[in-house]
């Protein structure tokens, strides 16, 4: 391993929430980097015109920032190799583009999405993994200029070799091999001009002197096309590294649809910056026998070693947190600090005065505060299935409400009262109930109560990752649909625009 020099990198997409596995590769690369005197870079990946948003990137970035991982590069920060979003660099991306059709190692493809679909039917059909099949390959130069001057869309596709086999030398694993007959031809440059993952992120990394690319294991068959692009532009490819998936207890891959998996869920249920990197440490870096798991981040950086990252998929332990969480607070907080920390979680002026603003007009007595806002410092609320009883909704409409909430609260670029309103009114609209009556049981699920304070508002103030565990939690209570009966009800919503 060649240590002269370091730079690391992690590459978040700004299309949703920040993911605790955002925060779990960052902390690898951060420690990689600190360890051996080098960079570590934070690159924005936001290709992805449609699903990219600024505030993803902020909150991406605060997120980040809480758990303590400061980058020395990056969108905010600047640096010597900007700029640091994709977007920003198109024209850079283009002329590799051009280097590589001109050398012949990629090509136009003007193939429709009907021929796609049509070709991957054929291949699923006679028991083959679908891979573009290269009839734009055979096309002769006057062809292509005909098509082109006919207006034709096309993208770029990267050429791959017909046969021999790719090693993949990961610092972990080892040796991998891959058969090139299996490798599909990456679409490089999309018909809007756009590049995709693939040829940005190789040209990025080589552009930004990246040493050591330590990424998730499901970028593990990608590394084949990553390494072709290094050998067609003449490149030396970094180190690669891919870390295992985290794992739910029952071995599945972490989602947000089983387990609460974003790192502001866990702000907003007061875990500790430091006891949640601690716990994300262990994963990538389990403790030796005999050593103390309470480990603050510069200890994490001395001991973090490549060699013990484990290949199989560690197990994201709530338990486990909720242990080290325990003792940070019982043995890390002297009373003054416990009471920042208190104040930083609940109550901040900003959040105290959105509180404020929605509580006074409900209350006569200063009193009268706690059993209204409970639900705002509450984790798992109290309830039960008979919570939801309603004489306006019947129990079926009640689960086809809340289950159908989730998909949509996902799909908003923006989290706020406005939106959440809006969600909520299609699905109303949707089964045909009056907005107020379906709101009622989101109510319940949301603050454990048919009344509260604004409801809207109340779910902005929570935040995206706490209202997804509590409507999960009470969709549970209430009998969780069948993959069948989720189908069927989204159906009720199709057509319909989504909310943003």
């Amino acid at each position: 391993m060649n240590l002269t020099r370091v730079r690391t990198r992690v590459a978040p997409s700004p299309t949703g929430d920040p993911h605790v596995g955002t925060a779990y590769v960052a902390l690898v690369n951060y420690c990689f980097a600190r360890q051996h005197g080098g960079e570590f870079v934070l690159r924005i990946e936001d290709t992805d015109a449609t699903r990219s948003t600024a505030e993803s990137e902020r909150v991406i970035l605060a997120a980040l920032r809480w758990c303590g991982l400061a980058w020395d590069e990056g969108p905010d920060v600047g640096g010597p190799f900007g700029p640091y979003r994709q977007s920003e660099r198109s024209s850079i991306y283009a002329s590799y583009a051009e280097k590589l059709l001109a050398s012949g190692d990629a090509f136009k493809c003007f193939c429709t999405t009907e021929r796609l679909e049509e070709m991957r039917v054929a291949q699923r059909a006679a028991g083959k993994a679908p891979r573009y099949d290269g009839r734009c390959l055979t096309y002769s130069a006057q062809e292509i200029a005909r098509r082109e001057a006919a207006g034709e869309p096309y993208v770029v596709r990267l050429r791959v070799p017909d046969e021999g086999v790719c090693v993949v030398n990961d610092l972990r694993r080892g040796p991998i091999e891959f058969e090139y007959t299996s490798v599909d031809m990456q679409v490089l440059i999309k018909s809007d001009g756009m590049p995709t993952y693939h040829l940005a992120n190789v040209v990025d990394d080589h552009l930004m002197e990246i040493t050591h690319v330590f990424r998730g294991e499901e970028w593990v068959s990608s590394a084949p096309k990553h390494l072709l692009l290094y050998s067609y532009f003449g490149w030396q490819p970094p180190e690669l590294l891919h870390l295992p998936l985290l794992r739910n207890p029952d071995k599945s891959k972490l989602s947000k649809r089983k387990n609460p998996t974003g790192i502001l869920f866990f702000r907003a249920m007061g875990y500790l910056p430091e006891a949640l990197v601690n716990f994300l440490a262990l994963l990538a870096d389990p403790a030796r026998e005999g050593e103390d798991e309470i480990l603050d981040l510069p200890a994490i950086v001395r001991r973090f070693d490549p060699e013990h990252v484990p290949i199989g998929g560690p197990v994201f332990d709530l338990a486990k947190l909720d242990w080290l969480n325990g003792r940070y607070i019982r043995e890390r907080l002297d009373p003054a600090s416990f009471v920042q920390r208190v104040q930083e979680w609940a109550v901040s002026p900003e959040r105290l005065t959105r509180v404020a603003q929605l509580a006074a007009p409900r209350i006569e007595r200063l009193s009268d505060l706690g059993p209204l806002l409970a639900f705002l410092f509450s984790g798992r609320l109290a309830l039960t299935a008979q919570s939801f009883e309603s004489a306006k909704l019947d129990a079926l409409s009640i689960r086809r409400a809340l289950s159908l909430s989730v998909a949509e609260f996902d799909k908003l670029a923006a989290w706020n009262a406005v939106a959440i309103e809006r969600v909520i009114g299609r699905i109303a609209a949707a089964l045909d109930k009056k907005a107020r009556d379906v709101a009622r049981p989101f109510y319940v699920a949301i603050t454990g109560s048919p009344t509260s304070i604004p409801l809207y508002d109340s779910m902005e103030l929570l935040g995206r990752d706490l209202v997804r565990e509590r409507l999960r939690n009470a969709i549970d209570l209430l009998g969780a649909p069948s993959k069948r009966e989720l189908q069927e009800w989204e159906t009720l919503l199709q057509g319909d625009e989504v909310a943003v």
